[in-house]
């Protein structure tokens, strides 16, 4: 714990005290700003993508938050480090976190992060990739119930015969019980959306079809985000494209029984499990390219995060351009937008905005957000403009935002403030109503595959 509290001690600017559990950053006084709440440092050399989920869990049977990153060479031990795949476990009683490695030396790119199932048996199960570089996916599951310090040897499943040129990318796990069916989402044949399934809890897998099929224009097809009720429907929304290579509408669809549906149930594909796929365009559409709001235009529009609320309903996060005029020479202004199904129509509202992008070879990055799970009217946003009074911040922060009317007008509160470096991409993993954990990564990052930055968070 000591070399983790000096490791975030350097990169926010401020001495370690000695006798700290975990790492907390007080107020203004120090360099290193303000948090919220005790700041727990889960791994001191790692950070994560958006599309792969869940990408920590929280197993209520032992107290344990299970954290997944991909290390950096630019982080603490780099040389030995870059590119393990690692899963941080945090005790909640006593604060003591320990980092497993998964998987050595994979491949140093923040994609390649685990998702991760507690399986019906206790035993938990990591699934990861490499980023578009081969044609085979990893995992590995855990020797013991509710033990995530020792793993089975690692096992693969590959899509060579099927795959042609394309290659795989991300992984998200959803189990409905009603099927006993575990689904394992990723980026595969001609780069859409595939399908692996198991029927043994992720002993085994095997393909399963492709969820839908464009022309490929660019980098890829159809950017999706997943959530489930656990027990027979997964929602997903999704892009046409990569936004850097497409001005992107947002889709909306279910499955449901082995059939794709529309936001209001309709079918537009009889059978998921099959090779044709659909294209997403047959979906409802939640948020339009070329869309007017306030006098400004909203394109290029991406996937941010997606939930469900007490009734069922999905939830969505999107980020988009705004008053990109003429297309492709502006990415310093992007948005957030909140879109709610209330049963019988998308009901889309402007949050905050997001800034420019992260660097400018990926014209839409930002800081993202993320959805409470059990409380979808709380958001938590990162991001380098003050929601409260649209003030330029010096760096990413966290803010929690609260609405009590579906959206129309929010109210923030500060996570973080006056930080040294930059907070990015929170995530918040399924626990209870009462209790909530923000997760997310701090430092200094200059692609996908270069960052210096830390997985952290705090407990509410």
């Amino acid at each position: 714990m000591k070399k983790l509290r000096h490791f975030l001690a350097s990169i926010a600017g401020r001495k370690p005290a000695e006798k700290d559990n975990v790492p907390v950053l007080h107020s203004s006084a120090s360099a290193a700003g303000y948090v919220a709440g005790n700041l727990i440092t889960f791994n001191d050399n790692g950070a994560w993508c958006w599309y792969q989920d869940p990408r920590a869990v929280v197993d209520v049977t032992n107290g344990k938050i299970i954290v997944g990153s991909v290390a950096a060479p630019e982080g603490p031990n780099g040389k030995k480090r870059r590119g393990n795949v690692e899963a941080a476990i945090y005790d909640i009683t006593t604060g003591v976190c320990k980092v497993v490695v998964l998987h050595e030396r994979l491949q140093a790119d923040d994609h390649n992060a685990p998702a991760f199932f507690i399986r019906p048996d206790g035993r938990y199960l990591a699934v990861y990739t490499k980023h578009n570089c081969e044609k085979r996916a990893y995992w590995r599951i855990s020797t013991r119930p509710h033990d995530a310090d020792n793993w089975e040897p690692e096992k693969t499943f590959s899509l060579a015969g099927r795959i042609g040129k394309s290659r795989i990318t991300y992984s998200n796990l959803h189990f409905l019980s009603a099927e006993k069916r575990l689904y394992n989402f990723l980026r595969g044949i001609n780069h859409d959306p595939t399908i692996m399934i198991s029927v043994d809890d992720g002993n085994t897998f095997s393909y399963a079809g492709k969820l839908f099929t464009k022309t490929l224009i660019g980098y890829s097809n159809a950017y999706v985000k997943y959530a489930s009720n656990g027990v027979d429907r997964i929602d997903l929304i999704c892009t046409e494209h990569h936004p850097r290579d497409f001005n992107n509408s947002i889709y909306h669809g279910f499955i449901r029984g082995g059939k794709l549906h529309t936001s209001d149930g309709s079918v537009t594909d009889g059978n998921v499990f099959s090779d044709q796929g659909r294209s997403q365009t047959h979906l409802t559409r939640v948020f339009a390219a070329d869309s007017v709001w306030n006098g400004e235009t909203m394109t290029h529009a991406w996937t941010t995060d997606l939930r469900l609320d007490q009734n069922g309903h999905p939830v969505a996060l999107i980020t988009c351009r705004a008053n990109d005029m003429p297309e492709n020479s502006a990415y310093n202004d992007h948005r957030f937008f909140y879109a709610r199904w209330d049963g019988r129509q998308w009901i889309v509202h402007p949050v905050a905005k997001a800034g420019p992008c992260l660097w400018r070879r990926e014209e839409d990055y930002t800081g993202l957000g993320s959805i409470h799970p059990h409380h979808p009217d709380t958001l938590y946003l990162s991001t380098p403009i003050d929601p409260r009074d649209e003030a330029p911040l010096a760096h990413h922060e966290i803010f929690k935002g609260v609405t009590k009317n579906g959206g129309a007008s929010w109210q923030w509160m500060p996570v973080t403030e006056n930080s040294g470096v930059d907070n990015l991409r929170p995530y918040i993993p399924v626990w209870d109503a009462e209790h909530t954990a923000v997760i997310w990564f701090c430092g200094t990052m200059t692609a996908s595959q270069h960052y210096h930055t830390a997985m952290v968070g705090i407990i509410e």
